[in-house]
């Protein structure tokens, strides 16, 4: 069928509305309108070939709209069924089979590549095929091929077009603080970078019931809206040094850092505001110049105060779990992600990324000509 989708052509250009066709499911794959879809740092990233697929590409993974027709071996959905599209797991290797598919053993292969697990690809321009299925959908578009694996349900009370947010950076911040890192109640937290990510874990903080929240972000109305959100404190990065400023709030250091940065020297000012056991999670996507960058402290300090560095993928979630459990913190109140996103047509995607990145915004989704459920 005939489509619309943001294509990139080159590395760190802009994104071209364009019409393309898209394949017809195959008996394991969905085709779901999209109604909305969230624009992740995730997607930028892959703009500008830091991932091992061709341009020109289709991106987008943080899609949500409705199932119009399913293959012959789907279970799952239906047509009608309003859904999130999310990552894109295998369902049968150990790490999925324990309920970790964040940590899929072909996680690279079913998110990144660009190409169905054949080599195949679902989207076509008048040239001939061009890479799609960016975790297991490429849902800057209108319509998607996406799974069962990658789909989970909303409900009917809900805005549809903005639960497509819940599948990657979302999940990604409240998974950290509530599944990958496990902050209990009265401990603390410090989150790195007031967007859609760290301001997740500052929703999730609360309802973990962490006593300190600190957040270090340099746009003041993302701090202002940090501290609406939950956060105790918040520091602006352009003052004193990190580790000073967060030791007169805790002077024995905080428990729990969280960067979504990926700034070396933001990193590593951070490890020196750990406590003793301090755990120091990552989500952060560093430039490409930074890929390199060393873990921010001495063998020493690892060993002799107990520290814990971890990487965390999509907050280490089981989204057929995770999500519904978000949305329904989101209908009694208790997880109000609505208030960082701001909409923008997706003909507009090149505006909502110059906003998103100079702090106009937090969070843009993106809603297609037709975003009516």
């Amino acid at each position: 069928m005939l489509i619309t989708a943001a294509v990139i052509r080159a590395p760190m250009s802009e994104f071209t509305l364009e019409q393309l066709r898209l394949d017809a499911p195959r008996a394991d794959e969905v085709r779901v309108r999209v109604v909305g879809v969230g624009l992740c740092h995730t997607d930028l990233v892959g703009a500008a070939g830091a991932f091992p697929l061709s341009l020109p590409a289709v991106f987008g993974h943080e899609g949500a709209g409705i199932v119009e027709e399913t293959g012959s071996a789907v279970r799952k959905v239906k047509a009608g069924d309003r859904v999130v599209i999310t990552f894109r797991s295998c369902g049968t290797c150990t790490n999925c089979v324990a309920r970790h598919p964040a940590y899929c053993y072909t996680m690279p292969q079913l998110n990144y590549t660009g190409v169905r697990t054949d080599g195949t690809k679902t989207l076509f321009d008048a040239q001939g095929p061009i890479s799609g299925s960016f975790f297991g959908q490429s849902s800057f578009a209108t319509h998607v091929l996406a799974y069962e694996r990658n789909l989970v349900k909303v409900p009917e009370d809900v805005p549809l077009a903005i639960m497509g947010t819940l599948g990657c950076g979302v999940q990604t911040g409240a998974g950290a603080v509530m599944r990958a890192m496990r902050c209990p109640r009265n401990s603390s937290l410090l989150v790195l970078g007031g967007g859609a990510v760290g301001l997740s874990a500052v929703l999730a903080a609360v309802v973990q019931s962490c006593a300190t929240v600190i957040v270090v972000e340099p746009h003041a109305v993302r701090r202002e809206l940090a501290l609406s959100l939950g956060a105790t404190h918040v520091i602006d990065p352009a003052g004193e040094g990190l580790a000073a400023a967060v030791r007169r709030i805790l002077p024995d250091g905080i428990n729990f850092a969280f960067d979504t940065t990926g700034i070396p020297e933001v990193v590593e000012a951070a490890a020196e505001c750990l406590a003793p056991q301090g755990v120091f999670g990552f989500v952060g996507v560093p430039k490409a110049a930074d890929f390199g960058m060393k873990l921010p402290s001495t063998m020493l300090n690892v060993i002799s105060r107990g520290y814990t560095y971890m990487g965390i993928i999509e907050g280490d979630s089981e989204p057929d779990e995770f999500i519904p459990r978000l949305i329904e913190l989101y209908r009694t109140g208790r997880f109000p992600f609505d208030r960082l996103i701001k909409t923008y047509p997706l003909s507009a995607i090149n505006q909502a990324i110059t906003d998103q990145g100079c702090g106009r915004c937090v969070k843009a989704v993106l809603l297609t000509e037709d975003s009516k459920e």
